[in-house]
């Protein structure tokens, strides 16, 4: 087979930059190993900034999300069993986020490219990437049990961190930073309306707590837990009974029960693959960054890349510049280094360490108390959560 661009991965990252890349008039093949049902149902972030939300509707796939999407113009900080809201649009020149699940992002692209665009290649094994540092890539690959080859002039990495994208750097280019954290995040799935219309982010001295949701039906609840935690050992009258206690307030706020449906610990993780280019091998989302789920950044730093990478081919394709594909990396990673440090920061202000004294306990405390007080702390806040520019 034979594209220009080779995309290797049918995440959110993968399937909009082939469709960016049909807008532009560029041609790609997407190769996704899973099948499609797997990739059409599996569970990851819900949060779309509002740079994710103007690329998707430019691309042509906002119609259901504008339908479905719950608009939140905020969310709520707890902690000494206080309430203090941060207002995102009036922070921020009216900029908001919107509760849309990965998954159904997923299902309006895969739409969209099986009607409209190029090849999209379920149970499509990408085996390597060769030949990188020359005009030439190849993806060798399996599909249905036989091998083939995708020649390309270019290829993404959508693949994730155990894809094969990455693994093609050569070692003595590539750098990793990264932090482990000593908990995860117990989440659940309940059919019981949010008791909050917005995101309800606590902090508590037994630990972390968040109220999301998944549609004004489903709700979405986290507890941080130890890392080592595994979902079976809690059963649902405790998870319940947690939750209620880490968002107790003192003005009689209730939080409301219903039937478990899904229990699963997600690790806390930060990691940087730096460069994020290897000559025609370029990473995007997962392969190149991770950030712990607390600031709501994976899938829109994905986003990020692969309107950076459709950009910088657009305007060689107009221009015949390298110059943008030449600077993918490091127009990437700075956006990239400003998402990792507030997803850290969130995550170290929201998350009481097991380990922490109680002099950084009155610390966390004492930042959380500035920002519930001073409008220039929930700006910063609501710009990041927000969004960084794209550009």
């Amino acid at each position: 087979m034979r594209t220009t661009v080779g995309i290797i991965g049918a995440g959110p990252a993968g399937l909009l930059l082939a469709r960016l890349l049909h807008v532009a008039g560029i041609d790609s093949v997407v190769l996704e190993s899973r099948d499609r049902a797997y990739v059409e149902h599996r569970q990851r972030a819900g949060i779309l900034e509002q740079g994710t939300v103007d690329v998707l509707r430019a691309a042509g796939a906002g119609e259901r999300m504008d339908r479905e999407g719950l608009r939140h113009d905020g969310i709520e900080l707890r902690f000494a069993r206080q309430r203090h809201r941060v207002d995102f649009p009036g922070l921020t020149d009216g900029r908001s986020v919107l509760v849309y699940a990965q998954t159904e992002v997923c299902k309006d692209l895969i739409a969209l490219q099986l009607r409209e665009s190029g090849p999209l290649l379920f149970e499509a094994e990408a085996l390597a990437v060769e030949d990188a540092d020359t005009t030439r890539p190849r993806v060798p690959f399996r599909r249905d049990g036989r091998a083939d080859v995708l020649e390309c002039d270019y290829v993404v990495g959508c693949d994730g961190f155990w894809g094969v994208a990455r693994t093609a750097f050569p070692t003595e280019l590539s750098q990793a930073f990264e932090r482990t954290y000593p908990y995860g995040w117990l989440g659940i799935l309940a059919d019981v309306a949010p008791s909050h219309d917005e995101l309800v982010y606590a902090r508590h001295d037994r630990g972390f707590a968040l109220l999301s949701m998944r549609s004004p039906q489903v709700s979405r609840l986290y507890l941080q837990v130890p890392a080592d935690t595994d979902a079976a050992d809690w059963s649902d009258d405790a998870v319940w009974a947690e939750l209620e206690r880490r968002f107790e307030t003192t003005d009689g706020w209730r939080l409301e029960r219903g039937p478990i449906t899904q229990k699963s610990v997600t690790p806390m993780r930060s990691y940087v693959h730096e460069p994020m280019r290897y000559g025609r091998l370029f990473l995007a989302g997962d392969a190149a960054h991770i950030v712990p789920p607390t600031g709501a950044k994976g899938l829109n730093l994905a986003v990020g890349d692969v309107v950076t990478f459709a950009r910088a081919l657009t305007h060689r394709t107009e221009t015949g510049s390298d110059g943008l594909l030449d600077d993918y990396s490091a127009t990437c990673l700075r956006r990239v280094w400003q998402a990792e440090r507030f997803s850290y920061d969130m995550t170290t202000l929201l998350h009481p360490a097991p380990d922490a004294t109680a002099f950084e306990h009155r610390l966390h405390i004492a930042r959380l108390e500035r920002i519930a007080a001073n409008r220039a702390a929930r700006t910063d806040l609501a710009e990041g959560y927000t969004g960084f520019p794209l550009d």
